[in-house]
């Protein structure tokens, strides 16, 4: 019985780690557009195809010039 209680407790563990943030969320909410890098990831996971998230893109873009990003990532627009 020890056995089963050891796999509970690890997976709790393991569970409470993953709702801990990790480097690349902690780099996403910093940008100030996470929501918006949520919701194109989300598009093109369902989508398959960036294309087909174009809107999704321009507000996250809107979203990235508007918190100064481009600035502190020297990023240019193509």
């Amino acid at each position: 019985m020890s056995n089963d209680k050891s796999k509970t407790t690890a997976a709790a563990a393991a569970s409470q780690q993953d709702d801990e943030p990790d480097d690349w969320d902690k780099r996403i909410f910093s940008t100030g557009c996470a929501d918006e890098n949520a919701k194109l990831t989300d598009c093109y996971y369902e989508k398959k195809d960036w294309r087909l998230c174009k809107a999704e893109m321009e507000k996250f873009r809107a979203c990235w010039k508007a918190q100064g990003n481009d600035v502190r990532t020297a990023m240019k627009d193509a």
